[in-house]
């Protein structure tokens, strides 16, 4: 029975490391970029236990000022707004588009689930070129719960007319891996370079170093 495929976007399909000049030219390290995104996340994941949600923009642009602060930098408005823009302009992994070509050419139904809000996905898929992959993208926005909150999930298999378990969630991350099993959903996982899997998590029963190694995969599982 062919899934529902819902992807994540930032570091599954799009390219941080364009944003490293800016790092390197502001912080003297691109490798200050890594540690500035697992801020966001780590921020992302306190405002859902909190309860205290902002957009996912709001807690990216909170989570470079820490950034800085960390590093002893002064950063500048003019600094601040170049990252943040980088983030709506971000490019493809090279093995991207080939590996949706492939599922969308099998009939697989293709969505993206992402934390940032509607207008940032929107820009970025547009400006990465693959907007014309997806049926319609869903954000955390909607119920205001970063993933993995397995509401997440289950709001988007909801949205999509269909149960838990026909909904596969692909992504480069081990937590929103997890989160997507745990919510009873089918994963995927690329293993980008610096991500491996939580080994005390549930584990996905799909695992590839790209997006088309990982579309091989689906199709033979789930086609």
């Amino acid at each position: 029975m062919k899934k529902s495929i819902v992807f994540d976007v930032n570091e599954t399909l799009l390219d941080l490391k364009s944003l490293d000049p800016h790092f390197e030219r502001i912080f003297g390290s691109a490798s200050v970029r890594t540690s500035w995104f697992g801020q966001v996340l780590r921020n992302s994941l306190v405002a859902t236990v909190t309860g205290l949600y902002e957009d996912f923009g709001k807690i990216a642009a909170s989570a470079l000022t820490m950034t800085a602060q960390l590093h002893e930098v002064k950063l500048s408005e003019e600094d601040r707004a170049e990252i943040m823009a980088g983030i709506q302009s971000l490019p493809p992994h090279p093995d991207v588009r080939e590996g949706l070509e492939r599922l969308s050419s099998t009939g697989f139904r293709l969505f993206t689930l992402t934390n940032s809000p509607p207008r940032v996905v929107e820009a970025q898929l547009q400006n990465a070129g693959l907007a014309g992959f997806f049926e319609k993208s869903f954000s955390v926005d909607a119920i205001q719960r970063f993933k993995p909150d397995a509401e997440v999930y289950r709001m988007t298999a909801k949205e999509l007319g269909v149960t838990a378990d026909e909904v596969r969630l692909v992504a480069a991350h081990d937590w929103d891996v997890a989160g997507a099993l745990l919510a009873g959903c089918a994963a995927a996982f690329i293993a980008r370079p610096g991500h491996v899997l939580n080994p005390a998590m549930p584990q996905p029963d799909i695992i590839g170093k790209d997006l088309v190694e990982v579309a091989d995969k689906i199709i033979a599982t789930d086609a």
